[in-house]
């Protein structure tokens, strides 16, 4: 097949009219094109008046396709290839800890090469994870093993389920083909931003380890590493749950980036790590409505466009940046806490995206130099810090600390909701966020709020809600790793958001891929 792209077509289009735009292209008959679909489709914004579509289709045609090669946005279609070589399996199988996408990734490379990995997840399936999240919501009763951080999918799973990234590497096609392979919509495969949406997404992850355990691998559920076992500067195996020992000489560390009691050991065990800059924040939420017609226009509500998105950010003269982060169209904000006294949040989404709010985390950029201490785990300890705060700032009792932005603009406490009701569950408590947030993270989001209310009509209405506090955006830990992927501890690979090589769904699972490709070279 070829890709034929730089097609521009209304929101409205058909595919008949999609086939006549190629067969323009290609300068032929229509008749002649035997299939045409979808490859690539990204919304163009830019006029409100006229919103179109920016497409590349994967095309077949009668004769030879060669011979099309010459012309402009006609490229071939190269298949999607992960050459993963069968390998004899070692003495000691190769252990994966964490599931979220790192983790199931590496494992399904490493099942594939027939090394039958095993698999040791702190939390829960996902079927039982949703159940304690849940349970969460509804009774404020946290289970610190599984929640929204923890448990198989990791993080990703309660969240918008973003698929796009800004990394460049050819395996990503191959991560898309295989979540839609375990039961994720074929729509990821064109979309320019890819969502699965957390509904799709346990599905697909659900599929992803039943493929892991079809191939010979094993997943234990409830099963924490609490201790490694090195004999000099050799891994040789693990203790799980303080009582279990298993001998191991290769591991994929994919922890997820909120595992800190995992850090804290691998510190005192001398696995070498760094101070790595992240951001804190609050979430925002306007109604969603508002969003799809600033960004639409007079095309919002069109069902090819579905709920809006966006995406903004500003550099500031102190230096500080504030940006939006995991925009959730259509989404609700989540209890994301994973330890007892601290209220965080994150944003989810389900595959519709069409809840009445539309809600993003607003993000200001934290140093090394902004962690105190000269401690790798410094920002751990920040925020924890803020999360705490949060808690007893929201009653103690998992509610959230909210404030209204025209109150937070004038530095004064909220006493009663406007026209946006937010969508926290259990509930939140209507304060003054100050309580919770650094002093240099409140002054930058009150100097970029009004920035982007000029970009954004309406988003710094005086009603929209700020939901505190968002702390785990990634990994505030670099676990540091050589060329090979390896720590100076051999045999022990860290990987993923966690280890701090991530940023996301497919950049995780990219990175898990690389690691598993690595450990079979040095097996």
């Amino acid at each position: 097949m070829i890709k034929v792209s730089g097609i521009k077509l209304p929101v409205s289009y058909t595919d008949e009219e999609l086939c006549r735009a190629v067969a323009r292209k290609l300068k032929i008959a229509a008749r002649n094109i035997t299939t045409c679909r979808l490859y690539k489709r990204s919304v163009d914004a830019r006029r409100k008046d006229a919103i179109t579509f920016q497409i590349t289709a994967a095309v077949s045609v009668v004769g030879d396709e060669a011979s099309f090669l010459h012309l402009p946005d006609v490229a071939p279609l190269m298949p999607t290839i992960l050459d993963v070589p069968r390998v004899p399996i070692p003495s000691f199988r190769p252990v994966v800890v964490g599931s979220g996408p790192a983790g199931l990734f590496a494992a399904l490379v490493l099942a594939r090469a027939g090394l039958q990995p095993l698999v040791l997840e702190r939390g829960q399936s996902v079927e039982q994870r949703r159940q304690t999240v849940e349970l969460f919501r509804r009774t404020g009763v946290l289970d610190p093993h599984s929640n929204v951080q923890f448990g198989e999918g990791g993080a990703g799973t309660f969240s918008d389920g973003k698929l796009n990234t800004g990394i460049k590497d050819p395996r990503i096609r191959y991560v898309l083909e295989e979540l839609v392979a375990a039961g994720a919509p074929e729509e990821i495969l064109w979309q320019a931003k890819p969502h699965v949406g957390t509904d799709k997404l346990c599905t697909a992850v659900r599929g992803l380890r039943e493929r892991i355990v079809a191939l010979g691998g094993e997943v234990r559920f409830g099963t924490t590493v609490t201790d490694l076992h090195i004999e000099n500067g050799v891994l040789c195996g693990v203790t799980v749950n303080d009582t279990e020992d298993i001998t191991c000489t290769h591991l994929i560390l994919a922890i997820g980036h909120s595992a800190r009691d995992t850090f804290s050991m691998l510190h005192h065990r001398g696995v070498p790590m760094e101070k790595k800059p992240f951001a804190v924040g609050v979430r925002i939420e306007h109604p969603r409505r508002m969003i799809d017609r600033s960004q639409y226009g007079r095309f919002a509500d069109h069902p090819a466009l579905g709920a809006a998105e966006y995406k903004l950010a500003c550099h500031l003269e102190n230096g500080r940046s504030v940006y939006s982060f995991c925009m959730c169209p259509g989404g609700v904000v989540i209890a994301a806490a994973s330890e007892e006294g601290g209220v965080c949040v994150n944003g989810m989404s389900e595959f519709a995206r069409d809840a009445e709010n539309s809600n993003s985390a607003l993000l200001v950029n934290i140093t090394p130099d902004d962690m105190p201490g000269e401690s790798p785990l410094a920002g751990v300890a920040l925020q924890r810090h803020m999360e705490q705060a949060a808690f007893v700032l929201g009653g103690g009792d998992y509610r959230a600390p909210l404030q209204l932005v025209g109150d937070f603009l004038t530095d004064t406490a909220s006493t009663v909701l406007g026209d946006v009701q937010p969508t926290y569950v259990p509930g939140t408590t209507l304060c003054d966020l100050r309580g919770c947030l650094p002093p240099f993270v409140s002054s930058a989001l009150k100097l970029a709020l009004p920035h982007f209310g000029r970009q954004i009509e309406g988003f710094d209405r005086r009603d929209a809600v700020l939901t505190g506090v968002e702390a785990r955006s990634s990994s505030p830990v670099r676990l540091r790793r050589d060329e090979s992927c390896q720590s100076t501890v051999r045999g022990l690979f860290p990987c993923g958001e966690g280890a701090g090589y991530a940023g996301g769904i497919t950049s995780a699972a990219v990175d898990g891929i690389r690691c598993a490709m690595e450990l079979i070279v040095a097996l």
